[in-house]
């Protein structure tokens, strides 16, 4: 303990500004992943069902995370296949842009279920609508 300890002079304002740009920085980088939910009943109507999945679309297709809600009411809790068939339907419409996170399970009188986008089919999609307009420019030209 014979050594002085090692010490710096220095402006703290400065020194707590170029701290808070650091901490500024590293907060733009990260990515917040929100949770959308979409619910369903089981009788819900065709119409309202396609437009219920096209959001859901929308959100896996911006990052989110959904989660999508069943509620049973009154005598539909003794048929819950209804419920696993309308969430069948739900992933057979969204096809490879989502990833089931969280498999169908039964809570209560709510059957839920958690989609993730699925990370390798996003990028397929924005390198195939490129090249498309391109062909269908190329077509005309030869006939």
């Amino acid at each position: 303990m014979a050594t002085p300890p090692v010490c710096r002079i220095m402006d703290y304002g400065k020194f707590r500004y170029e701290e808070s740009q650091k901490a500024k920085e590293s907060r733009k980088k990260t990515v917040h992943v929100s949770i959308k939910e979409v619910k369903f009943r089981p009788k819900i109507g065709k119409g309202d069902f396609d437009t219920k999945v096209r959001h859901m679309h929308d959100f896996l297709e911006d990052g989110h995370k959904v989660k999508v809600t069943l509620q049973f009411r009154g005598r539909e809790m003794a048929h819950p296949e209804l419920g696993s068939r309308i969430l069948d339907a739900v992933l057979e419409q969204l096809g490879p842009t989502a990833k089931v996170e969280t498999m169908a399970r039964l809570e209560g009188r709510n059957m839920t279920m958690v989609l993730a986008p699925d990370k390798k089919a996003a990028p397929k999609k924005s390198t195939e609508t490129k090249p498309q307009p391109a062909e269908a420019v190329a077509a005309p030209e030869p006939a």
